[in-house]
């Protein structure tokens, strides 16, 4: 089993859990539906999601999600994933998927989510970080970038969507402090 939590005294990150769904669910605006989770949650939908989640670390499975957790006592916030197998990543590749609520936007908690969450990758033998962008989502690529990406290519999906990959080595810290 794999350590479930992670923190830098800011933010935690923990996995997932069924005890998330509400605060997902309430958390949840037209941005994570659009950018994220390619459409408005249910009920059904994310309890199903957090219990294949849990099975994924239960079963070291490729998918490690986390909720991004901040405040006393601690708060979700958002999510964060890691993909270690996913179509067009090479060996050593782990995709990263990231969003906040609303009301936590702004303030840096992304951009500390995406440090950790690559300290983690890394302890999992991850050697190189792949943020993959929407080219209409700029907010998600200043994260990327603020984190120590730096883009690489325009990609087209299979589905045909164009995406900007950010990429960073996970074997050195190249962001100071983080």
């Amino acid at each position: 089993m794999h350590d479930l939590t992670w923190t830098d005294g800011a933010i935690t990150l923990s996995a997932l859990n069924l005890d998330d769904v509400d605060d997902h669910l309430a958390g949840e605006d037209e941005v994570l539906v659009r950018w994220l989770n390619g459409g408005p949650g249910t009920r059904a939908g994310i309890e199903a999601y957090i219990r294949h989640c849990l099975e994924q670390w239960a079963d070291s499975g490729p998918l490690r999600a986390f909720g991004v957790r901040t405040g006393t006592p601690l708060s979700l916030v958002g999510t964060i994933d890691l993909r270690f197998q996913a179509p067009g990543l090479a060996a050593g590749q782990v995709n990263i998927a990231y969003g906040l609520y609303p009301s936590w936007r702004g303030q840096g908690l992304a951009t500390r989510a995406v440090c950790l969450v690559c300290r983690y990758a890394a302890a999992e033998g991850a050697a190189e970080g792949v943020i993959q962008v929407d080219p209409e989502n700029p907010g998600s690529a200043a994260v990327a970038r603020r984190a120590g990406f730096t883009y690489v290519k325009r990609a087209r999906e299979a589905e045909g969507n164009r995406l900007d990959w950010y990429v960073r080595d996970l074997t050195v810290s190249t962001v100071p402090g983080r």
